[in-house]
């Protein structure tokens, strides 16, 4: 059964960075890649950003792409996001999710983390 953890969701102050980890656990090759995603209050699940567990692509919302970044461990079956700059509008749980390809939809994505709690505030 293939689980996903995340962590590291903590309050942040504005400017502030934060690395979200996400320990992944039986995992199949149908589970080729993985993504990140948000969802703030009465908002709709927001993706981030992905990568494939091979390969060097990755895949980012452009609303973050110059402040988060994806990357992965194949050894030790995490990924983690970067993430720089942080403001009052990142505010959300994050989640990390996998399926078997890149993808911006959240339905693509087969299984998903409990999420982590990122409240960026004075």
């Amino acid at each position: 059964q293939v689980q996903l953890v995340e962590s590291g969701g903590r309050l942040v102050q504005p400017g502030g960075s934060l690395r979200l980890s996400c320990a992944t656990s039986g995992r199949t090759l149908s589970e080729a890649a993985m993504g990140w995603f948000r969802q703030a209050p009465a908002e709709g699940r927001e993706f981030l950003a992905a990568l494939r567990w091979n390969g060097g692509r990755t895949l980012y919302s452009d609303s973050v792409k110059d402040r988060f970044t994806i990357s992965r461990d194949n050894a030790r079956n995490t990924v983690w996001l970067e993430m720089n700059s942080l403001k009052a509008e990142d505010t959300a749980v994050y989640y990390c999710a996998a399926g078997s390809y890149m993808r911006r939809n959240p339905d693509d994505y087969v299984y998903w983390g409990q999420g982590t709690q990122v409240t960026v505030s004075w």
